[in-house]
């Protein structure tokens, strides 16, 4: 009988998760994006709602996360090839300073915009558990997608020719 009740319980917990899973999902394709304002690595204020009109990337990630190294370069090739419908967001959780993260974008030659989390944004996007965290944002400033842990760049690719 205590077979039957953890089998039920098991049961119910799957069918709770995917119902979760898949409303979130729901949800993401027609939440609006939310606008924050963070400082660049150089100081300036960069307001995510100034790029509304084109498709968003914006992730989330540290300096000493490995799977957030290994997507970073594709995140330069994104911006280059579609720099005219695409902006790259590189939102930065890690509490190393602004000369740390000034020294890894210039050995890792990343070339898009890369702001400092002061907390309160990777709150509007989370729950943000484990990084990397990809939002793909349409032209109308809409989440359209929302990715957990590290991608290939040939799924971004595919999600932003999807919105331009």
């Amino acid at each position: 009988m205590k077979k039957i009740y953890i089998f039920a319980a098991a049961l119910f917990t799957g069918f709770f998760l995917i119902g979760c899973l898949n409303s979130s999902a729901a949800r993401a394709q027609t939440e609006a994006a939310s606008n924050f304002k963070l400082q660049d690595m150089e100081g300036n204020t960069v307001e995510l709602s100034d790029y509304s009109g084109k498709v968003i990337l914006l992730n989330f990630f540290a300096t000493w996360c490995s799977p957030c190294r290994e997507e970073l370069p594709d995140f330069n090739e994104i911006q280059e090839e579609y720099k005219k419908g695409v902006k790259v967001i590189a939102v930065h959780m890690g509490r190393e300073g602004k000369t740390h993260l000034q020294n890894f974008a210039r050995a890792n030659n990343l070339d898009f915009t890369i702001v400092m989390d002061d907390g309160k944004v990777s709150k509007l996007y989370g729950p943000i558990t484990g990084i990397p965290v990809t939002v793909i944002i349409d032209k109308k400033f809409k989440i359209s997608k929302r990715y957990i842990g590290r991608r290939k760049k040939e799924i971004f690719v595919k999600d932003i020719e999807a919105l331009l």
